[in-house]
């Protein structure tokens, strides 16, 4: 397979390297030429996909396959099993420190200077020969795919968009929270719960939204409360309580799914969130704007298919515990995820009495509980599943030696000083604190090991579902066939002409499975989805 590399050129310019061979580009050109080659299959490799693609996605050129170096090069200066020496070269302190593109970044092409015009082919050489020089070359070199698809699927998404209806939208904020404000006045439903919190704390002048100001009406009230959290404050006791909390409920919908968040992130009758590809150190997304991560239930109604379309919910039924039976290689844990419930797999076998024991256990193990009901759990089921319970107890011993430990494909995790934002050198000086300091590391890389592959697993899910979509229906763009248009850890939503919709929950099914053989070639394990064809999100999983 050929890598066509483009590398930004100062006044709107882009530098093509196709093996041996130079060709500069004007931008308003590119489109065309990377339409022409993509036929052939190529890998395109660029500084960042969310730089290069929205422009080709908006001429209508989608690409099959490329190269984040961005990704890319953080992935592997992590890596356990790279040589790191191997990253070092020209413009390289530029690559150390290059970010992720947010929306409130200029265009693409804008500053004249080193760290905006990076050569891609000098260091995608560096990463092919990192790649090539490790004993881990073939899960790291799949890895990497994973994660450049993903950057794929995440502007694919910001293209498209879920589809969304504003009137139902602010149907239900005016249902909930009365008309729209004025710009910096809370809705009249809001004010009236803050009403009705102030005489029920007999503080006329409270503002709900202080926190310093809510403290001191609660202490005075006779309330002992260190924080003003919703689950501090539902157990007390006080007739104020009810409204306070409705009042924090509804205050969170206005700030971050109100009016002004449909103003931003809404427009063409799509919700057109940013998405961040391992914005998190595990290799979970994160949100770079609209809180696509956050979906609240409240607002779920609006995501509502096109006339003539579907919305297919699918979802991983228990992810992180069937991911731990396959990288452990725990044949007997195997055994229990075989179908849609791996907890009552266990009942089955014998090795709990109910599904909440199971439960109970396998979180634990995976979370690090050692104490109460998990804890006697966890003991339980070591001598059960010692591989996958083993897995875990090491990550965290290794964890608290301060080594760093790896996802099943080559993520590392942060080292001890770097997860905490402090030198262990540093750290407390007393040795008890110094042992619950990396005690709390050694909870981190427990679950950072599962969790990191996981998010494998996932990517190489949505890889393989992207590709499978593109195939089904027309020869149409992107829009016009079935296509993700929303993806968090362990769930897609595609939206899908509806005479294709059984087609797609097939080709999703089809998708886990291939990721499961990419990831657990020698010991197969079941990962089941959960699917709803809806014509609203609301309605998913109602079914």
């Amino acid at each position: 397979m050929s890598r066509i590399s483009l590398s930004r050129l100062p006044g709107d310019r882009a530098l093509v390297t196709d093996g041996g061979s130079e060709l500069t580009l004007g931008i308003a050109d590119l489109p065309a030429y990377v339409r022409e080659r993509d036929a052939d299959g190529p890998r395109w490799v660029w500084d960042d996909t969310a730089r290069w693609y929205p422009t080709l996605l908006a001429a209508g050129v989608r690409v099959e396959r490329c190269h984040d170096l961005r990704l890319g090069h953080h992935l592997l200066r992590r890596a356990p099993a790279v040589d790191r020496e191997l990253l070092v070269g020209e413009q390289s302190a530029y690559w150390d420190r290059l970010g992720p593109v947010v929306p409130s970044d200029p265009v693409l092409f804008s500053a004249d200077d080193t760290a905006e015009h990076l050569r891609a082919d000098l260091e995608d050489a560096r990463q092919l020969a990192a790649v090539a020089a490790s004993p881990e070359a073939g899960r790291l070199g799949l890895l990497l795919a994973a994660e450049s698809s993903g950057a794929l699927v995440a502007a694919e998404m910001t293209y498209a968009g879920v589809p969304w209806r504003v009137d139902i939208h602010e149907r239900l904020l005016t249902d909930l929270l009365g008309p729209r404000p004025p710009r910096g006045a809370r809705p009249s439903g809001l004010e009236a719960l803050a009403g009705e919190v102030r005489t029920a704390f007999d503080a006329p002048g409270l503002n709900p939204d202080s926190r310093p100001e809510l403290l001191a009406a609660l202490r005075r009230a006779g309330l002992e409360v260190s924080d003003t959290r919703a689950s501090s404050l539902r157990v007390l006791d006080h007739p104020g309580i009810v409204p306070l909390l409705r009042y924090k409920q509804l205050a969170h919908l206005f700030s971050t799914n109100g009016w002004v968040w449909i103003d931003q992130w809404v427009s063409g009758g799509r919700f057109r969130p940013s998405y961040q590809p391992a914005g998190s150190t595990t290799g979970r997304w994160s949100s770079n704007g609209g809180g696509a991560l956050s979906f609240p239930a409240q607002v779920r109604p609006a995501a509502v298919a096109d006339e003539g379309w579907m919305l297919v919910v699918a979802d991983v039924a228990q992810l992180e515990p069937r991911v731990l039976a396959g990288m452990s290689g725990d044949t007997a844990l195997a055994q229990a995820a075989r179908g849609a419930d791996l907890y009552q797999g266990m009942v089955d076998a014998g090795a709990v009495a109910s599904r909440k024991d199971a439960k109970l256990g396998l979180l634990g193990a995976m979370y690090g509980a050692t104490s109460g009901e998990s804890g006697r759990m966890v003991a339980g089921l070591t001598r059960r599943y010692p591989a996958a319970f083993g897995l875990v107890e090491e990550a965290a011993r290794a964890g608290e030696r301060g080594q760093v430990v790896r996802t099943l494909l080559g993520r590392g995790a942060p080292g001890l000083g770097e997860a905490w934002d402090t030198d262990p050198d540093d750290g407390p000086a007393d040795p008890d604190s110094q042992a619950r300091y990396r005690r709390a590391y050694g909870r981190f890389t427990r679950n950072f090991v599962v969790q990191g592959t996981g998010a494998e697993w996932a990517l190489c899910w949505i890889a393989e579902l992207r590709n499978r979509l593109w195939r089904l229906g027309s020869d149409g763009p992107l829009d016009a066939r079935p296509h993700l248009v929303f993806f968090l850890h362990d769930e897609v939503v595609v939206h899908t002409p509806a005479g294709l919709a059984d087609a797609v929950v097939e080709q999703a099914t089809a998708a886990a499975a291939t990721a499961s053989g990419l990831l657990f070639r020698d010991l197969t394990i079941d990962f089941p989805l959960n699917t709803s064809v809806v014509t609203s999100y609301a309605d998913a999983g109602k079914h």
